[in-house]
C-alpha cells in the first residue's frame, strides 16, 4: 500500500482570553530554557489508579467549531508568539493543528516560513498550560533559519529539468512538472538552505499516480532531498461479510453517502484513473453480492472501512473525522485495469483501491482502509516526511492504526489480528502483507531499528515501529491470538511484557497528535512515547517501564532497569550436530548464582540452522527433567532455519542447575545443527 505525507464536547467554550494566557505561557520559554526538539518532562508520580490513564491528559474530543475557533486565537496572536519564541524579524508563524487535554493544556502545532517562503522541515509544537505557565517546545529542527541571501544561483528551469529526469529514472512518463518549481527554505537536514521544490506528476511504473518532490539546493544545483506525496444500507461485502451502511436517499435511489459520518462518499472508477468516477447509486439498499462480479462489493467493502475508521478514532481518541473537523473525505474504488494497490493522496484528500492481481481481490480490507485513511491523519497532525526514518514511522503509523481498525471492527468475517493485508492476497500465495510480530518474514522489513534503516523503502523502514507496537500490545515470545500464532524475537533476547493494545494505541496516537513533527527519527519516537506516556500513565508506571523495554527490544535505548535491563542470559554457542531422521540431541547450559525459582517469562533464545524447521521438534529441560515444548514437530512451515526468542513460565523450576536444549529431526532428507541457545533471567 503507498501512502501520502502531503497532499464529547469541552466543558467551556475557547475564549480570547485562553489564547492570550497561553502567550504569556508562551513568552516565558526562553528564559525557561526550553530545550528544542525535547519532550517535555512528564508527571513525576504514576496517577493514583494505577494502570489507568490520567484523565487531565486526554486530548478533548473538540466540536468542529470549537477546534476552529482555537485556531482562530492561536493564529491571531502568531506574531507574538513567534517574537516570543525568538525567532528572526523575518521568520513567521502558520498554525496547523490545535489539540487541547482536559486540564487545559494546548498542544499548537505551526508551520513556519522565512522571508514569504515556506521552511520545509521548519514545524514546531508549543505547549501551554491552562494557567499560562510553560511547558516546552519541540521543533523539527534546532538550527536558526537564516540564509545567505535568497536570490538563486540555478535557474528554475534547471531545477525542473533535475526533477524530470529523476521522475523518469523511478518510472514516470511525465516530461514535465505538475507547476513552476517554487522557491522554499529547506530546513529538515542540516543547515537550512534557500532552494527550489519541484513536483512532478503522471504515473510511477505500477500504475500509482506520481507526485514526486524533488528539493534543488538554489545555489549548487545539488539534490538535497526527495520524496513521494502519494502515499500508498446493507453491504454484501467481499471480506467484512454483511454489514450495515450508512447510505442516503434522494427520491427514489440510495446513494453510499454516510450522512452520520460527515458525507463519506464512496465513487467508481470504472477502470478509470483520474477524476472522482460516478457516486455510487441505486433504488436498492442493499450493495453488492460479496464477489467481484458486482462492481457494488468493492464500494461496500470501501464504504465500510471508512465508516470503521471514522467510529475507531471517533471512540478511540475523540477525534471527528480525518481533519477533526467533522468532515469526511471520500473513497474511489475500481482504480486502473488489475491495479494492484491502494494509496492515499492529500490532494484530493482520499482513498483510492485498485482491483487487485486479474481483478479479482479488490484492496478493500478492513485493514487496508483503515491503513489508508491514517496517512490523512498523519498528514494534518505530524506530518512526517515519507523519507529517511520518519517515512518508516509514517508508514508505521499507518500499520498501527489499520490494526486499531480491524480490531475495534470486531467483524467476525475478518477478525483483529497483526497482519496487514492478509485477505487481499496481494502476494498470489494466500501470504499478508506485512507482519507486525516480526516483520522480517516477509523478506524485506526490518525487525529491529539500525542505522541503516533510513535508506530503505518505507513499507520495509516501518518493520520497527510495527515490531515496537506489537511487543508493548502484546509482548515477547510465542502466543496465539484470535487463532493466529505470533512468536516475537528481541534485539537483546530479553523478554517484553505487554500492557495491552488499547494502551498502546493511546500512546502512539497522543505521541503522534502532541510530540512528533515532520522530522522524528526512531530516537525521537522513543523520546515522544515516553513523553506520552509520562502524561497519560506517570513515570513512574508499569507502562513507562513497558514503552522503555519495547524500544529496547528494537534496539532503541536502554532497558528500563538500564543497560540490559537487569538481567542475566547464559549462553551455549558449541554447535550440535542433529542426525536425519534420527534420535534426540541435546546441548546443555549450566545456571549458577541465582535464588529460588526461575521466573514465570523465562527468555529461551534458539538460533538452529536447518534446511526444513517443519521437521524439528524443540523442548527446554529443566534441571529436574521436567520438559517445555517450544516447538512441535510439523509446525513452523517449511522454511529454513529457526531463529526465534520463546518466552516459557518456569516459575515452578529450580533456577540453578543444568538446562538443557533437546532437539530432535522426525522425518527423512534435511539435516542441520545447533547454532547457539541462550536463557535470559530479567
Amino acid at each position: 500500500m503507498s501512502s501520502s505525507p502531503s497532499r464529547r464536547r469541552t466543558p467551556h467554550s475557547p475564549s480570547r482570553r485562553a489564547a492570550a494566557v497561553a502567550l504569556v505561557g508562551v513568552s516565558a520559554l526562553i528564559a525557561a530554557a526550553v530545550q528544542s526538539g525535547a519532550a517535555n518532562a512528564a508527571p513525576e508520580k504514576a496517577p493514583q489508579a494505577a494502570g489507568k490513564a490520567n484523565p487531565a491528559h486526554a486530548a478533548l474530543a473538540l466540536s468542529p467549531s470549537q477546534r476552529t475557533e482555537l485556531i482562530r486565537t492561536a493564529e491571531s496572536s502568531r506574531a507574538q508568539t513567534a517574537a516570543a519564541l525568538g525567532l528572526g524579524s523575518q521568520e513567521k508563524l502558520a498554525v496547523r493543528d490545535v489539540v487541547k487535554d482536559a486540564d487545559g493544556t494546548l498542544h499548537t502545532r505551526y508551520e513556519r516560513t522565512y522571508a514569504g517562503l515556506p521552511v520545509l522541515g521548519g514545524d514546531l509544537i508549543v505547549d501551554t498550560a491552562a494557567s499560562g505557565a510553560a511547558k516546552g517546545v519541540i521543533k523539527a529542527t534546532n538550527a536558526t533559519i537564516k540564509v545567505p541571501g535568497l536570490s538563486p544561483s540555478v535557474t528554475a528551469a534547471a531545477a525542473e529539468q533535475q526533477a524530470v529526469k529523476r521522475a523518469k529514472a523511478l518510472g514516470s512518463t511525465s516530461s514535465t512538472a505538475d507547476s513552476a518549481p517554487r522557491k522554499v527554505i529547506w530546513a529538515a537536514s542540516g543547515k537550512p538552505a534557500l532552494a527550489y521544490e519541484t513536483v512532478v506528476g503522471g504515473f510511477q511504473d505500477d500504475g500509482t499516480p506520481n507526485q514526486l518532490h524533488v528539493i534543488t539546493d538554489a545555489a549548487t544545483g545539488a539534490k538535497l532531498f526527495e520524496y513521494q506525496g502519494v502515499s500508498t444500507g446493507i453491504g454484501n461485502t467481499q471480506y467484512s461479510g454483511q454489514v450495515t451502511l450508512g447510505t442516503t436517499q434522494s427520491g427514489s435511489n440510495f446513494t453510499l453517502t454516510d450522512g452520520a459520518r460527515g458525507n463519506h462518499k464512496t465513487y467508481n472508477l470504472n477502470r478509470g484513473s483520474s477524476g472522482t468516477g460516478t457516486l455510487f447509486s441505486q433504488t436498492s439498499d442493499t450493495w453488492g453480492n460479496g464477489t467481484t462480479s458486482n462492481a457494488a462489493t468493492a464500494g461496500a467493502d470501501a464504504h465500510y472501512g471508512a465508516a470503521a475508521t471514522w467510529d475507531f478514532y471517533k471512540t478511540s481518541f475523540g477525534r471527528s473525522g480525518i481533519k477533526n473537523d467533522g468532515v469526511g473525505a471520500y473513497s474511489r474504488v475500481h482504480y486502473g485495469n488489475a491495479y494492484v494497490n491502494a494509496f492515499w493522496d492529500d490532494n484530493c484528500f482520499c482513498m483510492t483501491y485498485g482491483d487487485g492481481s486479474g481483478n479479482a481481490n479488490p484492496l478493500t480490507s478492513l485493514d487496508v482502509a483503515g491503513h489508508e485513511m491514517s496517512h490523512g491523519v498523519t498528514s494534518v497532525t505530524a506530518k512526517l516526511n515519507y523519507s529517511n526514518e520518519a517515512g518508516g514511522l509514517n508508514e508505521g503509523t499507518s500499520d498501527i492504526f489499520g490494526t486499531g481498525v480491524e480490531f475495534f471492527a470486531a467483524n467476525s468475517s475478518d477478525v483483529g489480528d497483526y497482519l496487514i493485508g492478509e485477505k487481499i492476497n496481494i502476494n498470489g500465495n494466500g501470504t499478508p502483507l506485512r507482519y507486525m510480530d516480526k516483520p522480517s518474514k516477509d523478506g524485506s522489513s526490518r525487525d529491529n531499528w539500525s542505522s541503516s534503516v533510513g535508506g530503505l523503502d518505507p513499507h520495509y523502514s516501518s518493520g520497527p515501529a510495527n515490531h515496537f507496537f506489537y511487543l508493548l500490545s502484546e509482548g515477547s515470545g510465542a502466543k496465539v491470538i484470535n487463532g493466529v500464532s505470533y512468536n516475537s524475537p528481541t534485539a537483546d533476547g530479553l523478554p517484553v511484557t505487554g500492557i495491552g493494545r488499547d494502551k498502546a494505541l493511546q500512546i502512539w496516537y497522543r505521541a503522534l497528535t502532541t510530540k512528533f513533527t515532520s522530522n522524528t527519527t526512531y530516537a525521537g519516537a522513543r523520546t515522544g512515547t515516553l513523553a506520552a506516556t509520562g502524561e497519560l500513565y506517570g513515570t513512574t508506571s508499569a507502562e513507562y517501564k513497558a514503552v522503555q523495554d519495547a524500544w529496547a527490544g528494537i534496539a532503541v535505548g536502554a532497558r528500563s532497569g538500564g543497560g540490559g535491563g537487569g538481567g542475566t542470559s547464559f549462553e551455549n554457542t558449541a554447535d550440535v550436530s542433529i542426525p536425519d531422521n534420527g534420535a534426540a540431541v541435546n546441548s546443555s547450559i549450566t545456571v549458577s548464582g541465582r535464588t529460588g525459582n526461575a521466573p514465570s517469562n523465562l527468555a529461551v533464545a534458539v538460533d538452529i540452522v536447518h534446511t526444513y524447521i517443519g521437521d524439528l521438534r524443540v523442548q527446554l529441560i529443566a534441571p529436574d527433567g521436567t520438559a517445555y515444548t517450544l516447538k512441535a514437530y510439523g509446525t513452523g512451515g517449511s522454511t529454513d532455519n529457526l531463529n526465534t526468542t520463546y518466552t516459557v513460565d518456569a516459575s515452578s523450576e529450580v533456577a540453578n542447575g543444568v538446562w538443557q536444549l533437546r532437539v530432535q529431526d522426525n522425518a527423512a532428507q534435511d539435516t542441520g545443527y545447533i547454532n547457539s541457545w541462550k536463557l535470559t533471567f530479567p
